[in-house]
């Protein structure tokens, strides 16, 4: 049963209520029920029954086992990272902003920037990240250089003007240039019909066109993408870029966080450990990413 999920979850429909993506943000939580599989055929000391469950620890392994690992030794061309959603409202902008800080990245993404918090946000970010560019509700702090920030359209057709969530940016880094996108897609919705994802999806796919199009070699996609890298909604992003080979980091909800919505994927780079860090004012977990970007040809 459980391989079934984990294997052959893509034929799920979507339709009715997309129940293929529901399922597909919390795949890696069919491990539990591996375990308690494992365990009633070690109760019924019943060799028949462990030989049947070493299929679905296998396919949970081969999906999953990877991202156990421990992070590799740092590399002369890495990034390190962070992505938050530091949610409109929390009370604590400053705490936050020095709690990603103190994580060191080179890079840090964040997204539902408002005032006055946006304020406070590039007042104690300035000292230690000199350069930033912020396009509607979303912004980049960069220790490096930045050149060509622009809005990036990925506002899905319904919603109204106003509505800016994508930022494009290239920093000028000690390895090369890197084209960094951050982004926040549109929120799913679980009500009586299902999941609505109508709006997400859209948006993946314009934001997928754009980096399609990106020219600059080396890219980073930061964001919060309100969907797990597994999700088909996602798969304009996912088809293109590498995601992050070790580490679950879930990040939502920062009370009990069983899905990781917010993303770091790469383009000519490796996004070789992904973890989630302390809460801050935020429904959200913030994470941090090493990045290894690709030896210039």
């Amino acid at each position: 049963m459980v391989a079934g999920v984990m294997g052959l979850h893509r034929w799920i429909p979507n339709s009715p209520g997309q129940v293929g993506s529901l399922v597909e943000n919390f795949l890696p939580w069919a491990g539990l029920a591996v375990v308690l599989l494992l365990v009633l055929a070690l109760v019924r000391r019943s060799a028949i029954a462990l030989v049947a469950v070493l299929l679905p620890v296998a396919v949970w392994t081969h999906s999953f086992g990877a991202l156990l690992l421990p992070e590799a030794d740092p590399g002369a061309r890495d990034l390190v990272v962070v992505q938050h959603n530091v949610s409109d409202e929390n009370r604590d902008p400053a705490g936050t902003a020095r709690a990603l800080a103190a994580a060191g990245p080179d890079l840090i993404a964040l997204e539902e920037l408002v005032p006055p918090a946006l304020s406070v946000y590039e007042r104690t970010l300035a000292a230690e990240y000199p350069h930033h560019a912020v396009r509607g509700t979303v912004g980049l702090w960069s220790k490096y250089p930045l050149s060509g920030a622009r809005s990036v359209d990925i506002k899905p057709d319904g919603i109204a003007e106003g509505w800016s969530r994508g930022l494009r940016a290239v920093a000028r880094t000690p390895h090369g240039e890197v084209a960094a996108y951050v982004a926040h897609l549109p929120s799913m919705r679980i009500g009586t019909g299902g999941l609505a994802s109508a709006w997400r999806d859209e948006s993946a796919r314009l934001l997928g066109r754009a980096i399609a199009a990106e020219e600059t070699g080396a890219l980073i996609l930061l964001g919060d993408l309100n969907g797990a890298v597994d999700d088909r909604g996602l798969r304009p992003l996912a088809s293109q870029l590498n995601v992050a080979e070790r580490g679950f980091a879930f990040s939502f909800p920062a009370s009990f966080p069983v899905a990781r919505i917010d993303q770091v994927m790469a383009r000519s780079a490796t996004v070789g450990h992904l973890r989630a860090l302390p809460a801050t004012g935020s429904d959200h977990l913030p994470v941090a990413a090493r990045v290894s970007l690709e030896s210039p040809r």
